[in-house]
């Protein structure tokens, strides 16, 4: 951290607003909203966090913040500060696309036409179709029944439309404006979803020709029957008010979200669309950042209702559309928000296990890696790796990857209980010589490989207590770039490189590795940190006692909340005056580990 940044957080307030995380370009690269400008911001830059969030921090050299009255504005500043800047970690919707509509023009002699605009010029616009197959589909049928004028410009001659019969050739002959009168009702009509009427106007004009022996012309009528029967199998009638409504479900998991919404027309599903991205804040809250980019912009279409799950805060998507916005409860609506929620779960597990079976290459890749090592094939990789905040509630976890794949059952967590202070090299000598003797003592399983999630002294340290148990299994580190993404496979006697492709799967593999026993190291220091934060520092305390503790968890949420109140405000939370103070004193108090 720079002393920029130190700075600026010291100053920072607790008021709602939005912040902008700067590269060394001075380019942005990430804007974010918060209730608490001071908690979130400074959240970025302590403590541990995933790779995805690792990432980022390490291209902010500087930051800028904007304070709002409300939440509500944050949110609503943070949408057009995305748009303005287009932060290139911030949720973006992949092609900024814009659904086309059915449009009939107002001229004289209208036409049909596929655009992706809505303007205020008196045309009737039909849609959106996410699908512009779909939309391209209804006009293409639309076109063979009724002659409307196609020509952007008028001939002076007729065209091969005219010939085709479908187009009455107001180019040369005087049409009565009654005959497109009739067809545009019946157009409208139909794109409304009422086309029975025109079904059985075909149907009876099919029978009639081939009672007149024009059997090609029959065809052509059975034809365009059998189309429209086709677009009604692609469409699923969801209720009978013939609303048009837009249905938003979400899922997330491991860091991803998915962001399901389905558009429904005149009462059916017609389309739905897709949005899988990683996300960095609250879950509500990058959902709620997603529904405002849904909708930027004057040429998005707006449908009369909106849904949305019913943990979103209703108030704040009110803030963001001119719809009417609705949590349903029960009955058809709220089945409806469900299987938009379940097939945004069904997406998020596609993606995970499209990425399982990408691992089954791994296979190979365990091959190669141990030929490229010249040792037999790591058919089981055990890997480790340590976690700590200055020395406090320093804890190790190992993960066991056997045939490229994740063995969850025998992943392990150690507290370290030897070591004062922040010792990586120590703990890890502990957590080794704890792991392995006991798998000589109950006679257990041991690795093909050992993968240190570090570097030379990791791997010393690991081989010091190898050699002193008598066993001989390679070990190898996993050296991380100033971007702390996974760099290069230290090995050897003395140790070397190996060199690997980082476009192998031997590389791919590797970095799941890290990525794994990283992921699982931090998780299980917050949870040792968190319970050992708040009861360590209330332990002792005069008249606290579990059920208190409990009531300030439930007021305060966190032991800075409880550092930042007052007596009386702790007093209010159902805690005695008396023992509230006592409470301050012993916060109070230097050398304190402060908590976010």
């Amino acid at each position: 951290m720079n002393e920029t940044i130190k700075a600026k957080l010291a100053i920072l307030p607790d008021n709602p607003g939005c912040y902008l995380h700067k590269d060394k370009n001075g380019t942005i690269i990430y804007v974010g909203k918060a209730k608490n400008l001071k908690n979130r911001v400074r959240s970025y830059f302590r403590g541990s966090h995933d790779t995805k969030t690792e990432l980022l921090v390490s291209e902010i050299v500087d930051f800028e913040f904007i304070v709002t009255e409300s939440n509500i504005e944050a949110l609503l500043l943070e949408i057009n500060l995305i748009q303005e800047n287009m932060p290139k970690y911030n949720i973006m919707l992949k092609d900024d696309k814009s659904y086309p509509f059915i449009k009939i023009t107002r001229e004289k002699y209208p036409r049909l036409l596929i655009t992706r605009q809505v303007k205020k010029d008196g045309s009737q616009y039909f849609g959106p179709y996410p699908d512009v197959g779909a939309a391209n589909e209804i006009k293409h049928l639309l076109d063979r029944i009724f002659p409307l004028r196609k020509c952007h410009i008028l001939p002076n001659q007729v065209c091969l439309y005219y010939h085709m019969h479908q187009c009455l050739a107001p180019c040369v002959f005087d049409i009565k404006p009654s005959e497109y009168t009739s067809m545009l009702e019946e157009i409208t009509k139909f794109l409304n979803g009422g086309e029975d009427k025109i079904v059985k106007a075909l149907d009876a004009k099919m029978h009639g020709a081939a009672e007149r022996f024009e059997f090609e012309k029959a065809a052509e009528y059975r034809d365009l029957v059998k189309a429209i029967g086709t677009l009604r199998t692609k469409q699923r009638v969801m209720n009978q008010d013939l609303q048009d409504r837009d249905v938003f479900g979400y899922a997330v998991d491991k860091g991803w979200m998915c962001v399901q919404v389905f558009f429904v027309r005149q009462g059916k599903l017609i389309q739905r669309d897709v949005n899988l991205f990683p996300y960095y804040n609250d879950a509500d809250e990058d959902f709620l950042t997603y529904v405002g980019q849904f909708y930027k912009g004057t040429d998005h279409f707006i449908p009369k209702e909106i849904f949305i799950p019913s943990d979103i805060d209703l108030a704040s998507v009110q803030a963001l559309t001119q719809t009417k916005v609705i949590q349903p409860s029960r009955g058809e609506k709220k089945q409806l928000v469900n299987l938009a929620t379940k097939n945004a779960r069904v997406s998020l597990q596609q993606k995970f296990e499209l990425a399982e079976k990408n691992i089954e290459k791994t296979h190979g890749a365990i091959e190669n890696l141990g030929t490229l090592m010249n040792i037999p094939t790591p058919r089981r990789i055990e890997s480790f790796d340590n976690s700590n905040i200055m020395g406090t509630s320093p804890v190790s976890a190992m993960v066991v990857f056997v045939d490229g794949k994740p063995s969850k059952k025998d992943y392990r967590k150690f507290k370290i209980k030897t070591v004062v202070g922040p010792d990586d090299y120590a703990s890890m000598r502990e957590v080794i010589l704890r792991r392995y003797s006991r798998a000589i003592k109950e006679d257990g399983i041991l690795p093909d490989l050992i993968i240190m999630d570090g570097g030379v002294g990791q791997i010393n340290a690991a081989k010091e207590i190898l050699d002193n148990l008598g066993l001989d299994i390679p070990i190898a580190g996993l050296a991380k770039n100033d971007k702390h993404q996974t760099q290069e496979l230290l090995f050897g006697e003395p140790l070397e490189v190996v060199p690997l492709s980082r476009q192998s799967q031997e590389f791919f593999l590797l970095q799941r590795i890290q990525d794994e026993v990283h992921r699982f190291a931090i998780t299980f220091h917050r949870q040792v940190r968190s319970k050992n934060s708040f009861s360590s520092k209330l332990d002792g305390i005069d008249g606290l006692g579990p059920k208190r503790k409990q009531k300030l968890m439930r007021t305060f949420k966190s032991l800075t909340n409880i550092q930042a109140a007052t007596p009386s405000e702790i007093h209010e939370a159902g805690i005695p005056y008396d023992v509230a103070e006592r409470i301050k004193e012993t916060l109070a108090k230097p050398n304190q580990e402060k908590i976010e």
